[in-house]
């Protein structure tokens, strides 16, 4: 009796996800339906490179030194706007950019976002603006920001690295099996980062200050998610998030040591996505490295507390 119960129910229930999930894919496909020439914010401009069109966002005097920000895993340039009008009102060059495949920049027809490829498309954007910048790097972009700096110094004048989603010491794994199937991946990306009504939900996982997930940052997170095919290119991105390849060079602590530019890092104290110990450690590590520590504040102190930030970053930039 207890087996003929049960397993009818425990049908029904699998049969309510699936239409659920079936539910929430349709729902982003209808929702992605804008061209990106239609959806690109009027302040920021497409600029060429060897590896395709990279939406940049430029604020501050152009004779002012340069410097690049690089958003966090699911960011676009814009979700830097405030610490960029700081930047500026400084005298420095901001200049954030969408790290493909987020927001406005070319996708990659390959899919290949591995942190190395990333890297390059840091590289081929600072050869195609022609400058020397100071890398601003933050969470999950700081892989590829530091794989960039590691191949070629040169191009850089220092770095500020802020809550470093660097995977140091991570073993180069393969993509989970559950999710190699592109579809299952797209099912979860529609469920969760794509999906409107988890968003702020998602966004407070990262924050110490939970009231800062505010309808504001939500709205500017989630602009470019109108551009047709978002889901799927975030789906595509997502093995990059979940694995790493033995080839980056970011991920090898010895790699760490021979770093000879000045680097400064700054972290919440509360931060629980990258914990402090994490930064400790580049600190100990990065020959003449400074840290500096927030208290109060956790993965994205730049909208937990922006003017305590942007006095950190400030105060860093002078130093560098």
């Amino acid at each position: 009796m207890f087996r003929r119960t049960i397993l009818p129910a425990f049908g029904l229930v699998l049969l309510a996800l699936a239409l659920l999930v079936v539910a929430l894919r349709l729902s982003a496909m209808q929702r992605e339906t804008v061209s990106r020439d239609d959806l690109l914010p009027a302040r920021g401009e497409m600029v060429n490179t060897s590896m395709g069109a990279v939406y940049v966002d430029a604020r501050g005097p152009e004779e002012g030194v340069p410097v690049l920000l690089v958003h966090g895993s699911v960011g676009w340039a814009g979700f830097w706007g405030e610490t960029s009008d700081a930047l500026a009102a400084a005298g420095y060059r901001a200049i954030a950019f969408d790290l493909s495949p987020m927001g406005f920049s070319d996708r990659d027809p390959k899919a290949d976002y591995t942190r190395p490829r990333q890297a390059q498309r840091i590289l081929s954007l600072i050869r195609a603006l022609n400058i020397k910048p100071i890398l601003l790097a933050h969470s999950f972009g700081a892989g590829p920001g530091v794989e960039a700096l590691m191949d070629t110094p040169d191009r850089f004048r220092a770095a500020v690295i802020v809550a470093g989603a660097l995977g140091v010491g991570s073993e180069p794994a393969p993509l989970p099996a559950p999710l190699r199937p592109a579809w299952v991946r797209e099912a979860v990306v529609s469920a969760t980062i794509t999906n409107p009504p988890a968003l702020p939900y998602l966004l407070a996982m990262f924050l110490h200050k939970k009231d800062r997930a505010t309808p504001e940052y939500v709205d500017i997170l989630t602009t470019p998610y109108p551009r047709e095919g978002t889901t799927e290119a975030i789906a595509d991105w997502l093995p990059t998030l979940l694995s790493t390849v033995p080839e980056a060079r970011s991920i090898d602590p010895e790699a760490y040591p021979r770093i000879d530019l000045p680097i400064t890092l700054i972290w919440g104290e509360e931060d629980t996505a990258t914990p402090i110990a994490q930064g400790e450690w580049l600190r100990d590590t990065i020959p003449g490295s400074s840290l500096i520590r927030l208290p109060d504040l956790g993965h994205i102190p730049q909208i937990e507390d922006p003017a305590v930030f942007q006095k950190a970053l400030l105060d860093a930039l002078g130093q560098l």
